[in-house]
């Protein structure tokens, strides 16, 4: 239910996308002497912080289908190597 009250906001747009679409900020009523500028550098820094601390983990070590079609290949050498030599 809406009754008439404005909020400020800040919309901030995700600097990682898989972790959130837009960070929304209501702004206090009293401004508190803080310039719009500084509010708004104050939004995207928290937003930045908390999309890289809750962020996906990258992996040290990414397999690309390349990579696994050769390891599979290998794969298959030794045990027929193997299979040879018996």
């Amino acid at each position: 239910m809406v009754k008439g009250v404005s909020r400020r906001v800040i919309v901030v747009d995700s600097p990682d996308p898989q972790v959130f679409e837009q960070a929304i900020f209501i702004l206090s009523s009293d401004g508190a002497g803080v310039s719009q500028q500084q509010l708004v550098d104050q939004a995207v820094r928290v937003a930045k912080s908390y999309a890289r601390t809750h962020g996906v983990p990258m992996r040290s070590f990414h397999m690309t289908p390349p990579l696994w079609m050769a390891a599979g290949s290998a794969v298959i050498g030794a045990v027929w190597a193997m299979v040879a030599l018996l």
